[in-house]
């Protein structure tokens, strides 16, 4: 679509170039956008309506986003936010400097802005802070026909019509009925009487990751955000929910790779950013692994008198590594989707020591068997594959407790993954490796 666009730009056939962009998704349009020249991107925008220049303009990157606010007039500005969703706009705002901030907030009707700081006052990573004000609310003596009525007059400016949440004169939130519900209803049938008074919901200052949870097990499309009191402030749409997973997988992913989170897209990064980002961990990793440096140190005797010992300890310390971190990716994803408990810390303590066993013993039998085949010594194979059982028990018990642990105590259960893994293996597998040579070959 880029091409096209670009070509008829040149041909300065805008006409055709309107009837283009009116046909597209937003989401392809704001593709497009990620690849124009800046001085074309405010000349592009000039060319959509009104409903389709906001929609668009929600999907930007924030860079596009603010490019394009310092190029249009104060007019097409306010223009662009009252269509935009107030979630949307809160987003937006979040990522622009103070400069920009300024003038989005100075152009905003009064209402607007009021409800732009409110939303803002609530934490990151909150229900409060990704919710949107725009829904529709009825009163429990309303008959569906002046619910209907109440719909038709204000779904224009709300993000979702598919579930109304019912409220009373102090906005307490008594029950929820959807639109299904009352399309299936005699005009005169009463909302109290057709709603559900068994209303799921989240306050504003409960976290992200376990909204999700809730829209995750109960396959909802929208859910009420309440305050201390019970009153309605909010609704959360799947869409934003989407983002949030998203963004929740990624930084469990990034800190079990050893990085720190970042929000900004990888090739947007600096490279400082991203050097610095990493650096920290690998000095970490760095200095503990020089604790294993320093027991091989201590065993110069046992390797001087027995070479071929060297030889094995890489694949020691690289099954051990690889299985702990086997064990830590499956419990820290089971704990992210809910599936294991704190509570569950024995069963899967049991669990994982069983399955140890298991893939011990058949990794040391085909070890053992190789180094009988090829080097004819049957202490050593019997040193390897002992060391092998009881490195890959270790690492699997402790790939499934320094998670566990780590969530006991208050931390991402992330932070236990693979390279923290790998390094406390390798140092407990270099020290059960030579326990078990000086019982067989010393």
């Amino acid at each position: 679509m880029f091409k096209e666009v670009k070509a008829l730009l040149e041909a300065r056939q805008f006409a055709d170039l309107r009837r283009l962009l009116v046909e597209a998704h937003p989401a392809d349009i704001a593709a497009v956008f990620e690849e124009l020249e800046p001085a074309m991107l405010a000349q592009v925008f000039r060319l959509l309506p009104k409903e389709l220049a906001a929609e668009t303009f929600a999907y930007l990157e924030p860079d596009i986003q603010q490019a394009l606010i310092e190029s249009l007039s104060n007019a097409e500005l306010r223009a662009v936010l009252d269509e935009m969703y107030m979630d949307d706009t809160v987003d937006m705002v979040e990522e622009m400097p103070a400069n920009v901030v300024k003038r989005i907030l100075k152009v905003s009707d009064p209402d607007s802005r009021g409800e732009i700081n409110r939303l803002l006052c609530y934490a990151d990573d909150t229900a409060g802070s990704i919710m949107t004000t725009e829904f529709i609310d009825l009163k429990q003596d309303m008959t569906v026909r002046q619910a209907f009525d109440r719909i038709r007059k204000v779904a224009v400016d709300m993000e979702t019509i598919y579930t109304c949440y019912v409220i009373n004169a102090n906005r307490v939130l008594e029950g929820v009925v959807t639109v299904r519900e009352l399309l299936l209803s005699p005009y005169d049938a009463v909302i109290g009487d057709l709603m559900e008074d068994h209303v799921i919901s989240v306050k504003t200052g409960d976290d992200q990751e376990q909204m999700a949870a809730i829209f995750q097990k109960y396959d909802l499309l929208s859910l009420p955000v309440v305050d201390s009191e019970n009153r309605l402030v909010g609704i959360i749409t799947i869409d934003d929910v989407v983002d949030v997973i998203q963004e929740e997988n990624t930084e469990d992913f990034e800190r079990m790779a050893a990085l720190s989170p970042s929000e900004d897209p990888y090739l947007k990064t600096p490279v400082w950013v991203h050097a610095k980002k990493r650096l920290g961990w690998l000095l970490v990793l760095m200095f503990t692994a020089a604790i294993t440096g320093g027991i091989l140190n201590q065993f110069e005797d046992a390797i001087a008198a027995v070479p071929l010992l060297v030889s094995f300890i890489p694949m020691l310390m690289d099954t051990g590594g690889n299985g702990g971190s086997q064990s830590a990716t499956l419990i820290i994803r089971g704990m992210a989707l809910g599936e294991i408990q704190l509570r569950d810390f024995l069963r899967v303590f049991f669990k994982e020591f069983r399955v140890s066993m298991l893939v011990g013993v058949v990794l040391a039998v085909l070890s053992g068997l190789r180094i009988w085949i090829f080097y004819h010594s049957v202490p050593i194979a019997l040193t390897v594959g002992i060391s092998l059982v009881v490195t890959v028990m270790v690492a699997k018990v402790i790939g499934c407790m320094l998670p566990m642990a780590a969530k006991r105590m208050g931390f991402d259960p992330a932070l236990m993954a693979s390279p923290l893994i790998t390094t406390v293996v390798d140092t407990c597998s270099i020290l059960v490796y030579f326990w078990v040579a000086g019982i067989f070959l010393l």
